[in-house]
């Protein structure tokens, strides 16, 4: 049934960040309703924010990451947000996002992206004010001998603006990046009744703290954006958002590309995944990790939500549209498109480099709940029934759950975990979780010891069917304890 809601938390977090910025690099990130780049949107002219009575005529830079985690059958919360203020000691208060933005705080889990960034007056702020506008709920329908469908019902909010003070102020220097980490708490926002059904009134609860870029909430985990020009000479590009807005993108010699590519090989027809952190002195973007979605022009990306046939080579598989670029092809934000192998697709695994990955992912190992994106000729999209492809690339994304009680195995490096959320609804019983040396462990655990002692948690990886037993199973990159 839809609009059923665990009793775990669903989140979706913001993190804005202010430090020294360079006329030159104004960055704006605007999100997939508005723009189809992301699921969230960031108006505005390519200016900074307005500011009411500034603290400080001296300004740094302020930019957005955003991660979340899906409840239940609960596909997206999509709300227009106003505005996001910081407010000092005085009550002067400074704009931290640029137009009215249109974000689904369910785009993401446990994974973060960039969605803003803006001058902003440097100066100390004690709180903050969010004020939204209209919101809208999706639901994952599922019946028994039926492909999922999606429904959507609006959201009734409580109060249009909250206001949260900050248990350590922003203080915003001209030298380097501070930011905020913005967390909507869904379970608590979601109000449902006594049988656990959405009633779609929403009472916003936000639970927001000051970070800095070298914290793991400053990190840009992916970053979706159209190639606009190529610097070989100077070891970046240049992507743009929506609006016109255009953003600095640095390589090194540690920058890894997916799939043995490199920079010669990005085109303006290119669609890059980007992973990394804001420059300390430039305010542009230093690419750790660089992923092509797509050469052609086009790139849609979310969950599988069904795989035709259930086993053997697929004939044709589900999409639940999370990402989309462009939006003037047949597929809608939102909505469910139906993706026809050709069998001349290429098959990629991000953040995996060795040979591997074509035993991992393929044509015949699809399974309902991966994320995924797909790219090739926008003309492929023009049916959303029928839509061909170039390249499918699995991500990663976060799964919620519950440990199995004794199933933690430090030797093995593994534990096992009832999926639960909308997920849960995609990925029945219960799955393995590997665990390795890179796994990291945030928000309570230090590492696979601590988890015997924790009930709901959300494993934040690869998906992939394990190709000796053909079941589900999950590579963690990242373990969180959800409270």
């Amino acid at each position: 049934m839809s609009g059923i809601l665990p009793r775990h938390a669903e989140r979706k977090c913001m993190t804005i960040f202010c430090g020294r910025q360079r006329k030159s690099t104004l960055f704006s990130m605007a999100l997939l309703p508005i723009a189809a780049l992301l699921v969230a949107g960031c108006g505005g002219n390519g200016t900074s924010p307005s500011t009411a009575n500034p603290s400080s005529t001296t300004t740094g830079a302020a930019f957005v990451i955003g991660t979340d985690a899906p409840v239940a059958a609960v596909t997206s919360f999509t709300v227009q947000v106003l505005s996001i203020e910081a407010v000092d000691a005085n009550g002067k208060k400074v704009a931290l996002l640029s137009g009215s933005p249109s974000i689904d705080f369910a785009r993401y889990n446990g994974l973060q992206t960039l969605l803003d960034l803006n001058d902003v007056p440097v100066g100390t702020y004690a709180t903050v004010n969010v004020t939204l506008g209209s919101a809208t709920i999706g639901f994952l329908s599922t019946q028994a001998g039926s492909a999922p469908a999606i429904q959507i019902m609006p959201a009734v909010l409580a109060q249009s603006t909250v206001q949260v003070t900050l248990p350590t102020p922003l203080v915003v220097s001209h030298s380097e990046p501070v930011g905020l980490r913005v967390d909507l708490d869904l379970r608590k926002s979601v109000q449902v009744d006594s049988t656990g059904q959405v009633t779609g009134q929403v009472t916003p609860t936000f639970d927001i703290t000051a970070v800095t870029s070298s914290d793991p909430g400053g990190n840009i985990d992916q970053f979706d954006a159209a190639v606009v020009s190529v610097n070989m000479a100077g070891q970046s590009f240049v992507v743009q958002g929506p609006h016109g807005r255009q953003f600095t993108i640095l390589v090194t010699g540690q920058t890894d590309f997916e799939d043995s590519e490199s920079l010669g090989q990005l085109t303006n027809s290119s669609i890059v995944q980007i992973s990394g952190t804001i420059d300390r002195a430039a305010s542009t973007i230093d690419a750790d990790e660089v992923a092509i979605l797509s050469q052609e022009g086009f790139f849609a990306a979310g969950q599988v939500t069904d795989v035709q046939p259930s086993s053997g080579v697929a004939t044709g598989f589900d999409l639940y549209v999370r990402g989309l670029l462009p939006t003037t092809t047949g597929l809608t934000l939102g909505q469910i498109a139906h993706v026809t192998p050709t069998g001349n697709e290429q098959y990629f695994v991000y953040r995996m480099h060795n040979h591997f990955t074509q035993f991992l992912f393929s044509s015949d190992s699809l399974l309902a709940g991966q994320h995924v994106s797909i790219g090739g000729p926008a003309s492929g999209a023009a049916n959303p029934q029928a839509v061909t492809t170039k390249r499918v690339v699995l991500h990663h994304w976060g799964f919620n759950g519950t440990v199995v009680p004794g199933s933690v195995d430090l030797g093995g490096e593994t534990f096992k975990m009832r999926v639960t959320g909308f997920a849960g609804q995609l990925v029945p019983g219960i799955v393995t979780v590997y665990m390795a040396d890179k796994t990291e462990f945030r928000n309570g655990p230090k590492s696979g010891a601590d988890l015997a002692g924790l009930t709901t948690v959300r494993a934040v990886g690869l998906l992939i069917k394990a190709p000796s037993t053909g079941e589900p199973v999950l590579l963690a990159r990242y373990v969180d304890q959800l409270k």
